[in-house]
């Protein structure tokens, strides 16, 4: 067996370095843990809570989603409401989330063969399981990111732009991402990657995402920012879907914006000027209702009904019945 390479140990270290954010329960024994970073900023910006390491570089995945949205507008792209809600979605593709991604493809006279997303099902099981029952199979425009990839293509034909590269790290639609990432974050991108979808993904650490979030729900009215922060408050379905946590979470707290990412990545801000990041380091899934529901509760935020139970809820089976759960560690 070969020894560990260096930036492996570096890497394992790294995340033996993090705190447990949540921890996995079963039957009343601790069987698991998952670490990671948080930050928590007050409404002036400052940095007032802090776990892990919240100044280390993140792919944010799709939780950069509204800052690309706020650079296609910047290319002149004119989208509102429910289709500039889409832009920064990670939609469900239900019905709703589908016709208005045709709709913006229409406008610039395409259609879903432009879309160079992979061929995928919806996020959501209830939605990917009656398309499956109904003789559905992958298609482009029920991956998650079709309608950032719809207005991505509408801002090349509004500016005469080649569609067939739109996804390039050098083509203007992401050159403006990345400006419009540095320019709200206050930060210069760390590294780039490939996204899920196939756009390029750029790193910043998650105080530079707080920051960022902060910055759309605090801009001047009508700015390309704002705009996008308004439409994601007053259409969450489109930036997410029926049973997302995201629009529950924007439809139960006015004013907040929210976002998740890949990876167990979240963003919020709220109307004040307070906002949070966190990553969950393994990237699980499960624990990131209930790292947020804790963290928005260290901020002091309530929930219409009893959202920030439904948001924290993680349930562990046995035999099919409730036997744990994953919980907050913090």
């Amino acid at each position: 067996m070969s020894a560990p390479t260096a930036s492996a140990s570096a890497s394992a270290a790294y995340a033996a370095d993090l705190p447990v954010l949540a921890e996995v329960v079963r039957s009343g024994f601790v069987e698991g843990h998952h670490r990671g970073s948080l930050v928590i900023l007050a409404a002036d910006g400052s940095v007032d809570f802090a776990l892990g390491a919240p100044d280390r570089p993140v792919f944010p995945r799709s939780s950069n989603k509204p800052m690309q949205a706020t650079a296609v507008l910047r290319t002149g792209l004119e989208l509102e409401g429910a289709y500039l809600a889409l832009a920064a979605a990670s939609h469900s593709a239900e019905t709703f989330h589908l016709d208005a991604v045709r709709k913006i493809l229409a406008s610039a006279d395409l259609d879903e063969s432009a879309l160079q997303t992979p061929p995928s099902l919806s996020l959501d099981e209830e939605e990917a399981e009656a398309w499956i029952r109904a003789g559905g199979e992958r298609e482009r425009i029920l991956m998650d990111c079709s309608g950032k990839h719809a207005a991505m293509l509408a801002a090349c034909v509004r500016n005469g732009w080649d569609t067939a590269s739109y996804l390039a790290e050098d083509h203007p639609v992401q050159v403006e991402a990345r400006a419009a990432l540095e320019e709200l974050s206050g930060e210069s991108v760390a590294a780039v990657g490939v996204d899920g979808c196939g756009a390029p993904l750029m790193a910043i650490s998650l105080i530079g995402l707080a920051r960022a979030f902060r910055a759309h729900v605090l801009a001047d009215p009508g700015t390309p920012q704002r705009r996008v922060a308004d439409a994601m408050r007053a259409h969450p379905e489109y930036v997410a879907g029926t049973r997302r946590i995201d629009t529950w979470l924007m439809r139960a707290v006015p004013g907040a914006m929210a976002k998740m990412g890949a990876e167990s990545v979240q963003a919020v801000a709220l109307p004040d000027g307070r906002a949070l990041a966190f990553k969950i380091d393994d990237g699980a899934k499960r624990a990131l209702g209930p790292v947020l529901a804790a963290a928005l509760r260290r901020m002091g935020v309530t929930a219409q009904d009893d959202t920030l139970a439904r948001v924290a809820a993680s349930p562990l089976l046995g035999g099919g019945l409730p036997v744990g759960e994953v919980r907050a560690a913090f």
